[in-house]
């Protein structure tokens, strides 16, 4: 079984914000492979389905991005999932808008979202797509420009790193991580 988890926050306030392009990967990938999120439980919106013979999770933690652990954890212990089955997809600020970024392991790099998944689960060793946001201007704070809209140019650029995401989360499913890692990582 594999479980494919978005970060983001809960709320309509924070819907489009680049903290939450987990969600819209999630969203987008419910819709692509028909697995509705209609389970409301251990502290996250989740769904179940079956992919070409393989069991797939697909989670929205609604913890808030900090509490994120919370709700993988509790997913993962249910279901007895192990962290080499675990894909978390989240906003990168050390990534330009445009690039997205698969690994196999590391720290959390001052994400708090991926901090508290490393504190709950244990390890760091899971993979990961990490969709660039870029950093804020000199001067203006993280947390402001984590939580702020993307820039109307960008949206396109987002859309298009959000179907990449996509597919490399679909082909995920049936190929070795390493091999789908060579496809996107260029």
């Amino acid at each position: 079984m594999k479980l494919i988890v978005g970060l983001g926050n809960p709320g309509k306030e924070y819907e489009e914000t680049r903290h939450n392009i987990g969600f819209k990967v999630i969203d987008e990938l419910s819709k692509e492979l028909q697995i509705p999120l209609n389970e409301s439980k251990f502290k996250g919106l989740y769904g179940k389905g079956n992919i070409n013979g393989e069991r797939v999770l697909l989670l929205k933690p609604m913890t808030y991005m900090n509490l994120s652990g919370e709700a993988v954890s509790a997913l993962m212990n249910f279901y007895k999932i192990s962290a080499e089955e675990l894909l978390v997809i989240y906003d990168e600020l050390d990534l330009p808008v445009g690039k997205i970024r698969l690994r196999y392991k590391g720290s959390a790099g001052g994400h708090n979202g991926i901090k508290s998944i490393i504190q709950h689960i244990g390890t760091q060793e899971f993979k990961r797509i990490r969709i660039g946001i870029d950093r804020p201007e000199r001067g203006k704070s993280i947390s402001d420009y984590v939580l702020g809209k993307f820039n109307k140019e960008d949206i396109p650029i987002i859309e298009e790193m959000v179907q990449k995401s996509v597919k490399a989360c679909e082909e995920w499913i049936d190929k070795p991580f390493l091999e789908v890692m060579n496809i996107y990582n260029q």
